[in-house]
């Protein structure tokens, strides 16, 4: 299987996929750390920092723009990767690989998945660190309310990006069943007002409910979507 996850990086140029995530990653930082330091945030009457309810510490900021960016990421790879084959019939010739349809569409996903995981890890880790690194020199306007040097951080960092990642099954499904890959990005950004958004007080981003069943419904989704390859029409 790891063949084929390799072999779907380098027929789809990882790397300008790495570039991209990098940058990302990078603006992100640079934004983050504007909120903490430079305050960008603060209202120009009071100077005090206005947040959206929620957000009044450094770390649901954190959590909110690099999910919001992995999402969208992850829509355009999978569409990339997956329902674009299908639209321009270069999925036809993969099937006729003697390998079965399902490990093939299978390795396409995880190498999508493995990818985002890894880098959304990886740019948390780098975001979180240089907001610590900050606060040695200067004085953040909303409080670090995380400690890098507890085994529960990363617990939390790993479970959060992994249930991120997965939650993005479900454009993927949309986008395969209208073969669209416009509709596979549009279903990102709708994930992103359903998980992130707020009405008055309440925020679905605190709702521990929520995530959960998105992953449920993610990975029904995911297993939808190989079910039936071994007979789907590709026309």
């Amino acid at each position: 299987m790891f063949k084929l996850i390799r072999l779907e990086w380098k027929k789809n140029n990882v790397g300008k996929y790495i570039r991209n995530a990098v940058i990302m990653a990078a603006l992100i930082c640079l934004f983050i750390f504007a909120l903490c330091y430079l305050g960008i945030a603060n209202d120009p009457e009071t100077g005090v920092p206005d947040a959206a309810p929620g957000n009044s510490a450094v770390s649901p900021s954190i959590e909110l723009f690099t999910s919001m960016a992995f999402l969208i990421f992850t829509g355009v790879m999978l569409s990339a990767y997956i329902v674009n084959a299908y639209k321009n019939k270069t999925m036809n010739l993969m099937f006729l690989y003697p390998i079965k349809r399902q490990k093939i569409l299978i390795s396409q996903m995880l190498a999508v998945w493995i990818f985002n995981f890894v880098a959304l890890v990886l740019t948390k880790l780098f975001i979180y660190g240089c907001i610590l690194f900050g606060s040695q020199f200067m004085v953040s306007s909303f409080p670090l309310d995380y400690n890098m040097a507890g085994t529960e951080f990363y617990i939390q960092l790993l479970l959060k990006a992994a249930v991120v990642i997965t939650m993005s099954f479900i454009s993927l499904f949309i986008g395969m069943v209208m073969k669209s890959s416009k509709a596979t990005i549009v279903a990102s950004f709708l994930l992103i007002f359903l998980t992130q958004a707020n009405i008055g007080d309440f925020s679905f981003a605190d709702n521990a409910i929520l995530p959960v069943g998105l992953m449920v419904l993610s990975l029904l989704f995911a297993f939808l979507s190989v079910y039936h390859v071994e007979t789907r029409d590709l026309n």
